[in-house]
């Protein structure tokens, strides 16, 4: 069956998660994080993913703004940094992330083909109102969703569902796009067609399923279809 519609994941995906300590990083006040904001960032997203994982095992679902915070609680003491100010401009950072430079130009090819563009993310509604609105790309999607819907973070298959209820089609008509191996892997299990996005060049995780597609960033997504 031909794609119709393509989903992308938000975060590492279109918008670098990387960004908010990198730029907290340049100003002037924050010396030591200039030392080490890429350790804290990797620590700081790492963290984040691993309480999406434990509370949907557990059943003990928070939203995303809550796993966030507590990811660079622990990224910050990991650190050393006991600076309330410097946490405060890391949070409010992450809620204006940039997105990669590829992102709107791939988006506007797509839909120059009469395709469906969307996010499907474990982020909250307002996170990721914030996020499109502030890279500039609530004309290039249709529709942004998220985990909060079904109360569970991917990659249950509660959230996967959201697609084909929000689009009405087939599983085999979705692209889904992801720089989560994991997650790319969770939706080809799921039945879409999948593409990680595999920005650092790391192994393919040892799952079930397979990404159909592994590209190095989203410029060749337009290809793959």
């Amino acid at each position: 069956m031909a794609i119709t519609t393509c989903i992308f994941d938000a975060y590492g995906t279109l918008f670098d998660v990387s960004a908010a300590a990198r730029a907290a990083a340049s100003e002037p006040g924050h010396e030591t994080l200039a030392e080490i904001w890429p350790k804290l960032a990797a620590d700081w997203r790492g963290k984040q993913l691993q309480y999406t994982w434990l509370r949907a095992i557990t059943g003990d679902h928070c939203d995303f703004w809550q796993v966030t915070r507590d990811g660079l609680d622990w990224a910050l003491e990991a650190a050393q940094i006991d600076d309330p100010a410097l946490r405060d401009r890391l949070l409010a950072l992450y809620w204006e992330l940039a997105a990669f430079p590829e992102v709107p130009e791939v988006l506007a090819a797509l839909r120059a083909r009469g395709l469906t563009t969307a996010i499907l993310s474990n982020g909250s509604p307002p996170m990721l109102a914030a996020a499109v609105q502030s890279a500039g790309l609530e004309s290039l999607l249709d529709d942004t969703l998220s985990v909060e819907s079904v109360g569970v973070f991917k990659p249950d298959q509660r959230v996967y569902d959201l697609v084909g209820q929000r689009f009405g089609c087939d599983r085999d008509a979705v692209l889904f796009v992801s720089s989560n191996g994991w997650d790319a892997a969770g939706a080809a299990g799921y039945g879409f067609v999948s593409a990680w996005v595999n920005r650092a060049g790391d192994p393919v995780d040892r799952l079930p399923a397979r990404p159909h597609h592994i590209l190095s960033d989203l410029t060749g997504i337009p290809g793959v279809l």
